[in-house]
């Protein structure tokens, strides 16, 4: 079954959670995703790889491998792993198969500082071609986009879009900053809504308090104050981390997977 185009998009990072997968891309120049899985954003003209925990200490974490997407067909299961007992309970499911035009090599690899399990994260070509790093790829606010370039101006490595377990509830904050004796969330444009929406309110008020719960310290800052000069909540938020004993090295970071409180892992599981 061909998948009928209306408006291609520009690009989508997706995980290479297993190293199989990468073979298949060597080999035979294609990627699945489920259907029911798939990105809003949607379908790509170009698929980046993000590999996964199992790529190694070396590999692990990093995006080196990207193409542009020539066709994408629509297909059960059974027809891209015919020989996949295993999974034959999903043998009718149905999945994207995106046949790649070639799959190319980056000159140099998009890293991300810390472990992060991501899945998807569509973005732009222009982002792409520029990224160093995984928070150079975000692409859902411009809000977001000028305070992470207002950041990395003054040297502070904050983590996107990072997601937080807390007491099985699911928050994703907009920058997450780790500092050596805490944990700063800031957030942005966080009360657009307060003033139509009673629920809006119930629900930042609880997920304030459960982020105090979990040891987060939070700064806030409106669509005009990010926009009128970046001085003023620059120097707050440098404040902030140095009262909580200045950035924390990435490499001392320690992802929290089994606990309870404070599973930080970014965009949900791991699609095959």
């Amino acid at each position: 079954m061909a998948f009928q185009e209306k408006k291609q998009k520009e690009l989508l990072v997706a995980l290479l959670p297993k190293k199989s997968a990468l073979d298949i891309l060597k080999s035979e120049g294609w990627y699945h995703i489920p259907m029911e899985t798939a990105p809003k954003r949607w379908p790509p003209k170009t698929l980046a790889f993000y590999q996964g925990k199992v790529f190694g200490e070396e590999e692990a974490y990093k995006i080196r491998h990207f193409g542009e997407v020539q066709q994408i067909d629509i297909v059960p299961r059974k027809e891209l792993f015919p020989d996949d007992e295993k999974n034959a309970g999903k043998a009718e499911n149905l999945y994207y198969r995106i046949q790649l035009k070639k799959l190319q090599t980056r000159y140099a690899p998009i890293i991300s500082y810390r472990p992060r399990r991501l899945v998807f994260i569509p973005t732009t070509l222009e982002k792409f071609e520029s990224a160093e790093q995984i928070n150079d790829l975000f692409d859902d606010s411009p809000l977001e986009n000028r305070l992470w370039k207002a950041l990395k101006y003054i040297g502070i490595l904050a983590e996107r879009q990072w997601k937080v377990v807390i007491q099985e509830k699911k928050y994703f904050l907009d920058f997450a900053i780790f500092c050596n004796n805490g944990k700063l969330a800031i957030e942005t444009d966080g009360y657009t809504f307060h003033h139509d929406s009673k629920a809006k309110i119930d629900y930042d008020t609880w997920r304030r308090n459960d982020m105090e719960l979990d040891d987060w310290r939070s700064l806030h800052y409106t669509t005009k104050q990010v926009k009128d000069d970046w001085t003023p909540y620059l120097s707050q938020i440098e404040q902030k981390i140095e009262q909580l004993g200045g950035l924390e090295s990435p490499e001392k970071f320690e992802r929290k997977v089994e606990e309870e409180q404070g599973k930080y892992i970014v965009d949900g599981e791991e699609p095959l």
